[in-house]
């Protein structure tokens, strides 16, 4: 018999009615690999209605779903040569530039494919202090969303930049391609930000367990037709989703960002197309204190793929509606 570590219940909006069971609770918890999901309903680990169901099974608009999800079993986490890019390596560090879609770390469902398994290909030495699961890992980015991350390579320089983190001694600096069109050239966001009461796989502004959390936007560029905003986001606070959460509770979701307000429905269905199961949002700047040396370093990317063909692509249309 398998130990629960918690139990999640979501509700099936009309946008997702129509979807497979193992479909809808793979975008509904990404957290969990649609494989493992999958697996979990057929040990009768998820129940609809109160009822077993199949995984193919196509949920209805007022569907309750609750899934239990087991305490995860010890993992052994293996080198794979999954492509990354290091733009910046010594003996203490490595800046790294994660794609949309990759998971950072192992965990149940995702044993495998993950940043870290790429890391351990690529990089020799990473910190100890994350554990079998999370060598290295100082910070996190969603699996939606792309950017610079720096890696610790040993236990020192893994101290070193989560106190800077904790902090705030650190620059992170983002791209975001919001929908609704961003009045106010430039403004501050200082809303404390928890877990949902009721939807555990979200968070929220309005929780009881909410902390401070800090975002300040200047707007990039407006198009008008489309009703869509380009912003760069500065962040001060680290709580999760935090962007995806401010900017959804102004009222301009990130485009892609389906689990805070986006609806496909609202752009042209070839942004969709291109953009895939990403976030129009990139972390495209980061700086930091060197752990050993303690000099400043800044590192800058160009927009990665999605982002870069939707932005063109959102551009052309834009200047095409005259």
């Amino acid at each position: 018999m398998k130990r629960i570590a918690e139990t999640l219940e979501f509700e099936v909006s009309p946008e997702n009615s129509g979807e497979r069971l193992d479909l809808f609770l793979s975008r509904a918890y990404p957290e969990l690999s649609r494989s493992y999901i999958k697996r979990l309903i057929e040990e009768g680990l998820v129940s609809v209605n109160g009822g077993q169901k199949k995984p193919s099974y196509r949920v209805r608009e007022g569907d309750l779903i609750q899934l239990s999800v087991p305490e995860p079993e010890p993992l052994r986490v293996e080198a794979e040569n999954i492509p990354i890019e290091i733009i910046y390596e010594d003996r203490d560090i490595a800046v790294v530039v994660k794609p949309c879609g990759l998971v950072v770390h192992p965990s149940p469902g995702y044993t495998s494919g993950t940043l870290v398994n790429a890391l351990l290909y690529h990089i020799r030495g990473l910190s100890s202090i994350g554990g079998v699961e999370r060598p290295g890992i100082v910070h996190r980015l969603d699996k939606e969303t792309a950017g610079l991350m720096v890696v610790a390579k040993n236990d020192t320089a893994h101290r070193s930049l989560v106190q800077q983190f904790a902090q705030r001694k650190t620059e992170k600096l983002y791209r975001a391609l919001v929908k609704g069109l961003v009045r106010e050239e430039h403004g501050i966001v200082e809303l404390p930000i928890g877990r949902h009461p009721v939807d555990r796989k979200r968070f929220s502004t309005f929780s009881e367990s909410s902390k401070p959390a800090k975002s300040e936007f200047w707007v990039l560029e407006r198009f008008k037709k489309l009703e869509l905003t380009l912003l760069r986001v500065k962040i001060y606070t680290g709580r999760t989703h935090q962007i995806r959460v401010h900017l959804s509770s102004l009222g301009y979701p990130i485009v892609g960002d389906t689990t805070y307000g986006f609806k496909r429905s609202s752009v042209p269905s070839e942004i969709n197309t291109l953009l895939g199961e990403c976030n129009m949002l990139v972390a495209y700047k980061l700086g930091f204190y060197h752990p050993s040396s303690e000099r400043w370093m800044e590192f800058e990317i160009e927009d990665p793929e999605p982002f870069r063909s939707v932005l063109k692509r959102v551009r052309e249309l834009e200047g095409s509606l005259g």
